[in-house]
Parts: C-alpha cells; sequence; structure tokens
C-alpha cells in the first residue's frame, strides 16, 4: 500500500513522491511496467483504475485502424465500470450531439487539432453555452489522452492551443431576494411541498440528495444530517425502441466532499420529527400497501419522490405567486446567500455546500453580496477616526417617471434597484416614497440626493422630487 507524505494510505500502486507529485505504477500482463504521474490524487487513481481494468480485459487488436466511432465505444464502456453513471451519460451526450458528426468517421490516428477545433467553434456558432463546450472538451481530451495512454496515438490531438473558451456566457447564478423568498414562504405555506422548498432554504442541499436521504442519515443525539446518497433520473443511450429512454440511478454524491455532515438547527430538527411523526401516521393508513424503505422524503405509501416532481410544483407556485422565473437550484443559492450575508466564513459554507474548494464557492457567491459589501464598508467610516454624518431624510430624491397608455412606469437614480410600475402617477409616486424610507434604513450613510440639472429627461418622461418623511 502507498502513502502520502503524512503517512496516510493511498491504496495499492499509488504513492506521493517528496516534490508532491503523486505517481501510479503497475505492470501489465506483458511484463512492462506503466505509470503515470500527477499534481492531482484522483487523476492518478482514475488512471490506474482505467489502465488495470483495460490490462484484464483488452481484446483489442490492430487499435490504430480504429475509427473514432469505435474507440469511443470502447472506451466509454471502460467508463462505465470506473466513473458515475451521470459522468457516462454527460460524455455520451456530448459525443453523440457534437463530437461524432465531425470525427466519429475519421480513423483515430488521423484526428488533427483543427478537427478538434471545428467541434468547438461549430458549437460556438450554433449557439451553446461557453459551460457546455467545456464539458464537450472534456469529454474530447479524456476520450483521446486515453487512446495516448494506451500508446493507440502518439499525441493528444485536442492540445492547448484549440480553443474552446468560446459561445453564450452561462447564465449567472441567481438567488432570491429576502423579499422574494418572504413571499414564496408565504405563498408556499400550507401548499403540497412547501416543507421541502423550506428544507432546501434551510441546508443548502441539492434536489438529488434531497430525495435520497433515509432516516438512518440523521442523528437526533448530535443534531447532524449525513448526506450520503442521490437519487437521479439520467439518460439511457443503450435503450432499444419502444424501451424507456431514461432511468432512476441511486447513486452516492458527486464527488468525495459532496459526501458531507451538516449541523441540524433547532428548527430542523424539529421539522424532521414532524416528517417522522407524520410518517407514522401514513404508515398506518396505508398498511400493507406503504413500501417502507427508510427515505425521508416520501408520499403517502412511503414511496421516494422524483426532483422532477418538485421542479415542476415550484415552477407552478413561482408562475401563481407571480414572482418571475427563477431555477429550482436557486433554493438552495439563496441559503448560501443567505449564510453570507449572516457572516458565515466561505470555508465553512464550501463544506456545507459539498463544493470541491473554496476558490469554486467563493467564484460562484461573490457576485451576490454586494448589500453585503455595501454594509461592511460602511464600517470603515471611523477608519481613521473620522465620522462622517449626512441627513437625507428631509432632502427630496428625484424620481423619473415615464407615462404611457398602460400607466406609470418610475425608477429613482440614486437606488437603481427601485423600479416601480403602476396604472397611475399618484399610485407610482406613492409606491416610490414607501420604497425610498425602505432604503434608507438599510443604509448607514445614505446617497445624497442628485441635483436636477445633472439628470436626463428622456422624451415621454417627468422628473418629479420625492421626500421619504
Amino acid at each position: 500500500m502507498g502513502r502520502n507524505l503524512k503517512g496516510k494510505e493511498l491504496g495499492e500502486g499509488i504513492y506521493q513522491q517528496a516534490n508532491g507529485t503523486y505517481c501510479a505504477r503497475f505492470i501489465d500482463r506483458f511484463g512492462k511496467r506503466k505509470s503515470k504521474r500527477s499534481k492531482k490524487l484522483q487523476e492518478v487513481r482514475q488512471w490506474l483504475a482505467d489502465a488495470t481494468y483495460i490490462n484484464e480485459h483488452s481484446d483489442i487488436e490492430q487499435a490504430t485502424n480504429m475509427m473514432v466511432d469505435a474507440w469511443f465505444e470502447y472506451w466509454i464502456d471502460v467508463k462505465k465500470k470506473t466513473v458515475r453513471p451521470n459522468t457516462v451519460r454527460n460524455y455520451t451526450e456530448r459525443y453523440n450531439k457534437n463530437i461524432q458528426k465531425i470525427i466519429g468517421r475519421k480513423i483515430l490516428t488521423e484526428v488533427k487539432p483543427i478537427h478538434c477545433q471545428k467541434i468547438f467553434t461549430d458549437m460556438a456558432e450554433e449557439g451553446y453555452k461557453t459551460s457546455t463546450i467545456y464539458q464537450t472538451r472534456i469529454a474530447l481530451f479524456n476520450m483521446l489522452e486515453f487512446a495516448k495512454e494506451n500508446e493507440v496515438i502518439l499525441s493528444n490531438p485536442c492540445k492547448k492551443s484549440v480553443k474552446s473558451d468560446m459561445g453564450k456566457p452561462s447564465q449567472k447564478k441567481e438567488a432570491l431576494t429576502i423579499d422574494i423568498q418572504k413571499k414564496f414562504i408565504e405563498y408556499a405555506k400550507g401548499q403540497s411541498y412547501e416543507n421541502q422548498f423550506r428544507f432546501i432554504l434551510q441546508t443548502g442541499l441539492r434536489t438529488g440528495e434531497l430525495v435520497g436521504l433515509k432516516w438512518e442519515d440523521i442523528d437526533f443525539s448530535t443534531a447532524q444530517l449525513h448526506v450520503r446518497r442521490t437519487i437521479n433520473r439520467l439518460a439511457k443511450y443503450e435503450a432499444h425502441d419502444g424501451e424507456n429512454k431514461t432511468e432512476i440511478v441511486f447513486g452516492t454524491p458527486k464527488t468525495k466532499n459532496s459526501r458531507r455532515t451538516i449541523p441540524l438547527t433547532r428548527t430542523i430538527a424539529d421539522e424532521l420529527t414532524r416528517w417522522k411523526q407524520q410518517q407514522v401516521q401514513d404508515k398506518i393508513r396505508a398498511g400493507d400497501k406503504y413500501a417502507d424503505d427508510g427515505f425521508i422524503v416520501t408520499n403517502e405509501f412511503g414511496h421516494y419522490f422524483e426532483q422532477k416532481t418538485f421542479k415542476d410544483y415550484y415552477n407552478r407556485l413561482l408562475k401563481d405567486a407571480d414572482i418571475g422565473h427563477f431555477t429550482f437550484h436557486a433554493l438552495r443559492h439563496t441559503f448560501a446567500t443567505r449564510a453570507l450575508e449572516r457572516g458565515m466564513d466561505y470555508k465553512t459554507l464550501s463544506a456545507i455546500l459539498g463544493h470541491y474548494s473554496v476558490a469554486f464557492t467563493m467564484d460562484t457567491y461573490v457576485h451576490s453580496m454586494d448589500e453585503h459589501k455595501r454594509h461592511e464598508m460602511d464600517k470603515m467610516d471611523d477608519m481613521f477616526g473620522m465620522q462622517y454624518s449626512i441627513s437625507v431624510e428631509n432632502q427630496p430624491y428625484p424620481v423619473l417617471c415615464t407615462l404611457s397608455a398602460d400607466g406609470c412606469a418610475a425608477h429613482v437614480p440614486d437606488f437603481p434597484k427601485i423600479v416601480i410600475t403602476a396604472s397611475t402617477l399618484d399610485a407610482a409616486l406613492l409606491e416610490v416614497k414607501q420604497q425610498i424610507q425602505k432604503a434608507l434604513r438599510q443604509y448607514k450613510n445614505p446617497p445624497i440626493p442628485t441635483k436636477q440639472e445633472q439628470i436626463v429627461v428622456p422624451q415621454n418622461s417627468v422628473l418629479v422630487l420625492v421626500k421619504a418623511s
């Protein structure tokens, strides 16, 4: 058994060198020594798993004459034994949709960087997002690197010079504002799945993690929740005509960090206790029809839920509440945003969310902290022993009002987030005044009103001065 520099066992055939590099090695069935070095432990572990499997099961001969289609089938079959089903699904989808039509009928050894580049360029022209193009690059690179590692090709044509940072930018991950969150919870009260929505907002669990929870994952004595499994419906590409194209997959969380322990607040613990009591009642009513598989989130007959059930109802709820569109994942982002606003450090939040690195957490959520940043900067006013106190309560703020056949739209240049639409000018101004009052309470040092002469008044608009008091 190999060990790292701290003496921890890494598994057979893997060790860590003095410079920090991890090394995996084994001797194949022909007596040839194979090895792989990387700064990433997971990379050498994956290589060793793939290489040893091939050594034991490979029946490929004349691989140099293989078409890319044939090589992909061989490669993905190996991957099914060594990676998660979701990863296999992603690789297969990207190959079938984007890679196959460009190089599928080419001889593997004849694939050049220009062919790889065309895959990504075509995707960008077709309107794919940058993140999807990047996923395609990962699939292509790994497939070709596998061929290189097995000496089928001399080098990987998907080189660094092949550009994939193109396409449409991905949508910014949104979180519900405090006001929208309150409105959402209020509207969901007493309706189906209210508890599940609240649970995600209180824990930041992924939907697949929530539906995969069992009572054995809850330790009430220590007030802890253990994330150990997920439930997902994934595409089944090997399905034949007439068969279901998807299947339910019970798996482990996506990464090592995703298998985590989350402390329970008193509110969450009490809520779980009520869920358990409700299940006992459901079990009594259903009798022999109850499927007691230990899941926490179930219907009245003990059957677990699929993610789609929640998402469909969630979208209907948003529409009925006239809140606007937010992805279901926004509930998880909302938890993270509220946590940061309350002073939770990024390292702790990263561990609770199950992210693979603190850097990813910071990169994902730093954009949502504008108001928190303003609040923190307000604390710097007395940094040099000086404080400035400017009263704006009795000073009027300019409001731009645009009139149309549909009513009046008003916004306040000094408070960009205040945008009001009403049936009349008077109604719009009344709402604007209330919003300004609310905004002023959130600032230690509110903005000084912009002078009238500095504001350009568009056609069909009027400038109105509104006092907050």
